[in-house]
């Protein structure tokens, strides 16, 4: 991307603020678009571009930044996937897609896309290491052959080309060893499945419908303070004086018995 091009992406109240600004730091600004479900859609991706028509003295949107699984933990379906594709294609844009829970998104069960749909569907992705079993890295995969020459100069230029750096794709081939990624990602959605139903039992109701291994559950505050002493969340959202939704969040480690303990305390809210 060129100095005065834009990134155009999802804002649930966290994402890039968490960051620190790192995207605009390198001289690209990023234009947010308020979602409740964390997706993007072509006409909320178009109300952008109609606003960035005053050439040459604006930015210039060129890519289209989402996440699968999003944020707030829900996944694209393929023709929502594919008609975003399209228009990106029809608009010139980018499509980028972030994968630091790409695997719970493709092992989720209400999942219709396949890996070899997002290659075709996009422009960039990566599968995210980090947050599924890999020590760090992540593996970001180029499928617009006019992007991929230069990618080892940006990787220099920003300080991410590590000295041994290569190390870091062994991961990766063991990970990818007999679907050993999607395992991982599938057993930690299971285990917020279990989690999920528990609050469900109790007729507690969720921020987003989710199946991946983010959960948001709407409690009181006061039911919160209980949880919170015996176990650890991010409260995500302030909805009104009395409730807030909390993210739970499981991994490829999250115990049996840690899942137990956990609805045993839910049950007694």
């Amino acid at each position: 991307m060129r100095p005065h091009e834009s990134i155009i992406s999802a804002d649930t109240g966290h994402i890039f603020t968490n960051e620190t600004g790192a995207i605009e730091a390198t001289g690209h600004k990023v234009n947010s678009i308020q979602t409740l479900d964390g997706k993007l859609r072509p006409e909320q991706v178009q109300e952008v571009l109609n606003a960035h028509h005053n050439v040459p003295h604006q930015v210039k949107p060129k890519l289209v930044y989402i996440s699968n699984s999003t944020e707030v933990g829900t996944i694209y379906s393929k023709s929502e996937l594919q008609e975003l594709s399209r228009f990106c294609h029809e608009q010139d844009l980018f499509l980028f897609m972030d994968g630091a829970r790409l695997g719970h998104a493709l092992t989720a069960e209400t999942n219709d896309i396949s890996l070899e749909d997002i290659a075709a569907l996009t422009d960039v992705f990566y599968l995210g290491g980090t947050k599924n079993g890999a020590l760090i890295g992540e593996a970001i995969v180029i499928t617009n052959r006019e992007l991929q020459p230069e990618f080892g100069f940006h990787l220099k230029q920003k300080g991410a080309m590590l000295a041994k750096g290569r190390l870091l794709g062994i991961q990766f081939q063991e990970l990818l060893r007999d679907d050993l990624y999607f395992q991982l990602a599938k057993l930690a959605n299971l285990q917020a499945m279990k989690i999920k139903s528990a609050f469900q039992r109790k007729a507690f109701p969720f921020l987003t419908e989710t199946f991946t291994n983010q959960i948001f559950p709407v409690l009181e505050h006061t039911q919160i303070e209980i949880l919170a002493s015996d176990f650890e969340f991010y409260s995500w959202k302030n909805l009104s004086p009395q409730q807030s939704a909390i993210r739970l969040i499981t991994s490829w480690a999250t115990s049996d018995e840690a899942v137990h303990a956990l609805i045993e305390c839910v049950e007694k809210l």
